[in-house]
This record gives C-alpha cells, structure tokens and sequence, in this order.
C-alpha cells in the first residue's frame, strides 16, 4: 500500500533536473539580452532547449533503457499539461495542444540534433525557425544563443551520466554575463 503512494527514485530524480531546467529556463538573460521572447512560446522554447541537452546525455546505451531519462520526459510534458489547465485550456483541448507540444518537442530535439553535429549555420537556422519562430530576431542573439547552446552540450557532455541522472550538476555560467544586472 505504501508503495502506491510514494515516488519511485526515477520520477524524484526527473523532478529534481526538471527544476533545474526551468530555473535556468527562466533566466531573465535569455529574455533580455538573447532577445528570446518572453511569452508562453518563448519560455516553451527555453525549456525544451534545455531539456533536450539533459536528455542527450540520459540516453540509453546500445539498446538499454534510462528510465530518468523517460521520467524527466513524463513530468516535464504532466507539468505542461498542469500549465495548460492553470492558463484556462478546457479538458477537451488540453490532450490537443500537449499532443502538439510532444510533437514540437521531438522536432526541435532533431533539428538540434542535427545543428549541433553540423555547421554553425544549421544551428542557427535551427534556433530561429524554432527559439525565433514568433519574431524576427537580432542575428547577433541568435549566434549567442548557438554558442550558449554548444557550450552548454560541451559541459554536459563533462559531467558524466551518473551525475546528470542524480542532478550533481549545475549548466554553465553564461559567457561574458553582466551579472549585477541580472539577479534572480
């Protein structure tokens, strides 16, 4: 019976890196000085930015399964599905626009995918089409959000599965940062 109401140790560990994700999502840095917009779409983008660079280090080796991996994926998309009731979304729709956002979500994960193991120039039409996509961004922004973006999959790629699964890590410090304007 105990076991029915208590989290596995997946499902508290995917909770602890999606907070993580969407505090650094959250960082008035992308808004202001990367230009990213600062809505619905915009902090969407950030968070599955950020979720697809945790994720590309939680895959599964040859064939096995990570289940921190699928757990981040389950809340990060129950999370959205919260949101979108918190916002107003009828039940009917709710299933709709999740559905939507798990497709959107796989699109941008391959198109970063792709960016980042090709040319600087995919990444950014990758950033702009997507991150952009609401907006005509400053091409300055966008090549500091394809260098932020491959900074961070070069440090993640450092800290090792065991401790991106158990959280032990922090994404880097943005490059160049004024951080007496930025305070959370």
């Amino acid at each position: 019976m105990i076991a029915l109401f208590s989290k596995n140790t997946q499902t508290i560990a995917a909770e602890n890196l999606y907070r993580k994700i969407v505090v650094r999502a959250r960082d008035p840095y992308f808004y202001e000085d990367y230009g990213v917009p600062d809505s619905v779409d915009g902090r969407f983008e950030m968070i599955t930015l950020h979720a697809f660079l945790v994720l590309r280090y939680l895959k599964p080796q040859l064939g096995g399964q990570n289940a921190v991996g699928q757990a981040l994926f389950d809340v990060m998309f129950e999370d959205m599905d919260l949101s979108l009731r918190e916002m107003g979304a009828g039940d009917m729709g709710v299933g709709k626009r999740v559905k939507a956002m798990v497709k959107a979500f796989y699109g941008r994960v391959a198109s970063y995918e792709a960016g980042l193991g090709t040319s600087d120039d995919e990444l950014v039409k990758a950033l702009t089409r997507n991150v952009y996509g609401t907006t005509v961004p400053n091409p300055t922004q966008v090549s500091l959000l394809a260098n932020y973006l491959r900074s961070q999959d070069a440090h993640l790629a450092c800290v090792g599965p065991v401790a991106l699964e158990n959280g032990e890590f922090e994404f880097s410090s943005f490059s160049g940062r004024n951080t007496e304007k930025h305070v959370l």
